[in-house]
C-alpha cells in the first residue's frame, strides 16, 4: 500500500476525479480528512469508499477553501482526530465562466483565480507548518492540460491555473530544505461522470453521438482512449507516496500523450 497509514487530505470531493482520488487514498492504506462545499458529496464519496470494501478512517469537513477561516478548520480537525498530515490532494476548483477573452466577465476570473490560486494556497499555508514540524510531506496540485495547450473559451480556468503552476514551483524551492515535496498533476480529457454528462448534454444539442465525440477525442490522444479519471487519480496518488520521495517541483502530464513535452 502506498499511502499505509499516512494522513491524507482531499479537497474538492464530488462526482469524478475528487471521488476517485479519496477512494485510491483509501485503497492504498490513507487516514482520510475529505472536504466539499456540499456535505452531501462528502457524505457519497464515504459511501462509495465503503461500497468498495475498503475500511478506513474518514473525516468529513464542509469547506469552501476559498474562506481562510475554513481552511482553519479543516486543518485543526484533522490535526485534532489524526495528529499529523502527511499529505495534501489539492484538488478543488472552480471552473470559472467559458467564453472567449474578448467577451469576458472578469467577475468569472476572479471567481476562479479565489479558488483555483488563493483557495488552493490557503489550504496549502495552513497545513505547511504542521510538515515542517513533523519534518516533512506531499502536497500534490491537480492542474490542468490547459495550461499547456489553449483551448477556446477556458482562458479564465487556464489563467488561474497558470499561476497556481507558477506559485507551485515556487514552494518546491522554498520547501525542499524541509523534506516537504510539491508535485503536479496536469490532467487532460478524464472519462468520468463531469465529462460524460457534458458530452450527454452535447449530444442532445448538436445530434451528434457521444461515442462520436469520444472517437474524435481519441484521435488526438497517441492511447487512442480518454483515460479513466480512476486512472488519472493514481498519478497523483504516486505522487503523494514515498516512491516519488526524490521528486519535487515536478509536472506530470496524465493525458495519454495528448500534450507530449519538449
Amino acid at each position: 500500500m502506498l499511502l499505509k497509514d499516512k494522513v491524507v487530505i482531499v479537497s474538492g470531493i464530488g462526482p469524478g476525479l475528487g471521488h476517485e482520488l479519496a477512494l485510491e487514498a483509501a485503497r492504498q492504506g490513507a487516514r482520510l480528512a475529505i472536504c466539499a462545499r456540499t456535505a452531501s458529496k462528502l457524505d457519497a464519496a464515504e459511501q462509495e469508499i465503503l461500497e468498495a470494501g475498503v475500511k478506513t478512517e474518514i473525516l468529513k469537513v464542509p469547506t469552501d477553501i476559498a474562506d481562510v477561516e475554513q481552511c482553519k478548520n479543516l486543518v485543526a480537525k484533522t490535526i485534532e482526530k489524526y495528529g499529523r498530515i502527511d499529505v495534501l490532494i489539492n484538488s478543488a476548483y472552480n471552473p470559472g465562466a467559458f467564453d472567449l477573452v474578448e467577451n469576458a466577465d472578469l467577475d468569472g476570473w476572479r471567481a476562479a483565480m479565489d479558488v483555483n490560486l488563493y483557495g488552493t494556497l490557503a489550504l496549502t499555508l495552513e497545513v505547511v507548518p504542521h510538515m515542517k514540524k513533523q519534518g516533512g510531506g506531499a502536497i500534490v496540485m491537480i492542474n490542468t492540460m490547459v495550461t499547456r495547450r489553449p483551448l477556446q473559451t477556458q482562458a479564465g480556468y487556464g489563467a488561474s491555473k497558470a499561476a497556481l503552476a507558477s506559485a507551485t514551483q515556487h514552494l518546491a524551492l522554498e520547501l525542499g530544505p524541509y523534506n516537504i515535496r510539491v508535485n503536479s498533476t496536469y490532467m487532460g480529457w478524464m472519462w468520468g461522470p463531469p465529462v460524460e454528462g457534458y458530452m450527454q448534454q452535447q449530444a442532445e444539442e448538436t445530434g451528434v453521438s457521444v461515442e462520436d465525440m469520444k472517437a474524435a477525442i481519441a484521435q488526438n490522444i497517441p492511447l487512442r482512449v480518454i483515460p479513466e479519471d480512476g486512472d488519472c487519480a493514481k498519478a497523483a496518488i504516486f505522487l503523494a507516496s514515498d516512491y516519488a520521495c526524490a521528486v519535487t517541483g515536478a509536472a506530470l502530464d496524465v493525458n495519454g500523450g495528448e500534450y507530449l513535452p519538449h
